[in-house]
């Protein structure tokens, strides 16, 4: 886990936006990129007893920092194959990723039930 919800993610400055990935260092981590590591870090996770709108607009306000943020996508599969169980990760909720995590795990059954298929028919051809 990159950093638990109580501790901040502020640490060195961001490159500019904008930058193409070709230019970026490709041997620093990802996360030495991420937007959220400016002051915005307070958005991403919940304080306790958060009412139902405030989280919402919180984590609006987070998934629009995500938008612009060159790492979006390598921050959203850090928190799908970890998995981070709270706060907003690459656009997406810790109830999002529930929700990508089930849909590829149905994805992965339905592969292998149709690769065994495929297996079956080709010996019961052969």
């Amino acid at each position: 886990m990159l950093h638990p919800p109580h501790q901040s993610l502020q640490v060195a400055a961001v490159p500019p936006q904008g930058v193409p990935v070709r230019e970026r260092d490709q041997d620093a981590p990802w996360h030495t990129e991420a937007v959220c590591r400016r002051d915005e870090a307070g958005l991403f996770f919940a304080p306790s007893k958060e009412p139902t709108a405030a989280r919402l607009s919180r984590e609006d306000a987070a998934k629009r920092v995500c938008a612009r943020c060159p790492v979006m996508v390598e921050c959203r599969e850090h928190a799908l194959l970890q998995p981070e169980p709270y706060g907003v990760w690459g656009g997406l909720t810790a109830a999002e990723r529930r929700v990508v995590l089930a849909r590829r795990r149905r994805r992965d059954l339905e592969l292998k039930k149709a690769t065994r298929s495929t297996a079956g028919q080709i010996a019961a051809a052969g």
